[in-house]
């Protein structure tokens, strides 16, 4: 299989819905095995970013809201969209500063991934955020945040217990938990 050959064929599109942050289509296709067939994409009109904030105690600080699309309530670390063509990092910094009030000094980019390529092209950079000071929080005004230090340890625990459960999180807590144990951080 030749890994830059695209096997779908595209007969149709049709713009099924749009509003300021997302696009949905409808496609008309001829699939890998030859057969006719729908496939709906969501297109995201800005980049995910996400920063993990951690302490020189091996703290770090999650943000606790209830999310409507899963009807839930998630813990997360700090995260948000920010605009093509703008660094990802300053978006990260701003989201870190509206969500927690933190500043960061240093920053390291941990994590680059598709978020569920299956039917979205939304794609995610996530940074570890170190040398931090705090400010003051300014959340958005559809955000009612919490927002826990905890030892960086009880967060990976509350992975692999299930708690949480956003793949940016869960992405970013394992990749610097891997970065712990190889002391490529401390």
């Amino acid at each position: 299989m030749n890994e830059l050959h695209n096997p779908w064929k595209v007969l149709q599109e049709k713009k099924v819905y749009e509003n300021p942050w997302i696009k949905l289509t409808e496609y008309d296709v001829i699939n890998p095995s030859g057969g006719k067939g729908i496939y709906g994409k969501v297109h995201f009109k800005s980049i995910a970013t996400g920063a993990l904030p951690l302490d020189e105690e091996l703290n770090t600080y999650l943000v606790g809201q209830y999310r409507f699309t899963i009807d839930r309530y998630s813990w997360e670390i700090p995260e948000g969209g920010g605009a093509f063509g703008v660094d990802p990092v300053e978006s990260a910094k701003r989201e870190l500063l509206e969500e927690t009030g933190l500043v960061a000094e240093e920053w390291t980019e941990i994590v680059g991934m598709h978020l569920s390529n299956s039917v979205s092209d939304e794609y995610a950079v996530i940074y570890l955020a170190r040398k931090l000071s705090q400010q003051v929080a300014s959340p958005e005004e559809t955000e009612q945040l919490q927002v826990k230090k905890i030892p960086f340890e009880e967060a990976y625990q509350m992975v692999e217990r299930g708690e949480i459960t956003d793949s940016m999180s869960v992405a970013a807590i394992l990749k610097v938990k891997l970065m712990l144990a190889d002391g490529r951080i401390s």
